[in-house]
């Protein structure tokens, strides 16, 4: 398989974001990034940290099904961000008086080790959370622990006694600055002193630079008296996960051309054609995706899809794409905010991954 050789080590726009993101982790604060998936919210994080040379732990909450995943996910990412031999001396000191110890695993790698009952497990969660500002205040350096897809950890800590407690954290610690990415801030972010910053589409003077300059790397180059590169742009409306992914599925046909933009300029042909295949690649997951949601939902996102508008909520709009009035309507849009599908008014109602819009004009077209 070939790999993706678009994806960017380097932040791509986003220099206002990494300038508030920044300060904000300088001063130990914490923070709330919201965004839909692939936006840019991890890289963002990473690099206002590595330009702050802070330590990153990492915690990946959709990965977590129980409460015992979840403190073994937390217990490995923070063995893996501290893997310096002075700071595993200090894990293994410290430690002792804790509910776990460190031990060899059969690659020869240190492990979290704990044996204990499951009603003893909280103590347990307390002492790894714990840890990181132990660790911080030690090395004297800054760490930020980073909750990817926080909100799911309600899937199972049903009484939320779990989260509540990492709200508490996010007050109390000093020395470790708090991140959670999620898809759209919610209400008692308000009420917590979190900062919430919001990741919008990159506008396309961002990432025409960005395509230009990736694909000249690749000898490569846009026939700019076409507008091969305005329909690339189209394509992927400010999305940049869904801009490697094209950038790679048009390279790769190019590879395999007859007639390869080696010898002659990229044409809106052979954009339009790449973007075609992509779609048809991933025609399985949203399939699968349109599966999951409710038929009033579907029926938002086809007629947003068909027509895109400001107004869903136009009588006029509501008539022609017959869509349920008042509150269905509402709590589609709503529930589909939430999941990342489609931006609320701010950005205009329109979907947010634009290769699945691509894909449902495609299919109902």
């Amino acid at each position: 398989m070939v790999g993706n050789p678009f994806i960017s080590k380097q932040l791509i726009g986003r220099q206002s974001e990494l300038s508030q993101v920044s300060q904000i982790l300088v001063q130990d604060g914490d923070l709330l990034l919201a965004g839909v998936p692939g936006i840019g919210r991890r890289t963002l994080i990473r690099a206002a940290a590595a330009q702050c040379k802070a330590r990153v732990i990492e915690i990946d909450c959709l990965r977590a099904t129980d409460y015992g995943r979840f403190l073994q996910l937390l217990a490995e990412a923070l063995l893996a961000t501290f893997d310096q031999d002075n700071a595993v001396a200090f894990i293994q000191q410290w430690s002792q008086d804790q509910p776990f110890t460190l031990k060899p695993s059969t690659t020869g790698q240190l492990t979290v080790v704990w044996h204990i009952s499951p009603s003893k497990e909280w103590s347990l969660f307390e002492a790894l959370l714990r840890l990181p500002q132990a660790l911080a205040e030690w090395l004297d350096c800054r760490v930020v622990l980073v909750f990817q897809n926080f909100p799911h950890i309600r899937s199972w800590d049903r009484g939320s006694k779990w989260e509540q407690y990492l709200r508490q954290e996010i007050q109390r610690q000093t020395r470790v600055s708090y991140a959670l990415i999620a898809t759209v801030a919610e209400r008692w972010t308000k009420d917590a002193d979190l900062k919430v910053i919001a990741l919008a589409p990159l506008p396309d003077r961002d990432l025409r630079a960005w395509i230009v300059e990736a694909m000249a790397l690749k000898d490569l180059m846009f026939d700019l008296e076409t507008p091969a590169l305005e329909l690339f742009l189209g394509y992927v409306q400010g999305h940049f996960g869904d801009a490697i992914a094209l950038a790679r599925r048009l390279w790769v046909d190019l590879l395999h051309s007859s007639h390869p933009a080696l010898q002659s300029k990229i044409q809106p042909h052979q954009v339009y054609r790449s973007a075609i295949a992509l779609v048809e690649d991933l025609s399985v997951t949203f399939e699968s995706l349109i599966l999951l949601l409710p038929s009033s939902q579907v029926r938002v996102l086809e007629s947003l899809a068909l027509d895109p508008t400001d107004s869903p909520h136009a009588r006029e709009y509501i008539q022609k794409h017959n869509l349920s009035r008042g509150g269905g309507l509402q709590g589609a849009l709503a529930s589909l905010e939430q999941k990342g599908l489609v931006y609320g008014a701010e950005q205009g109602y329109r979907i947010a991954l634009p290769l699945l819009a691509f894909w449902l004009k495609y299919r109902l077209g």
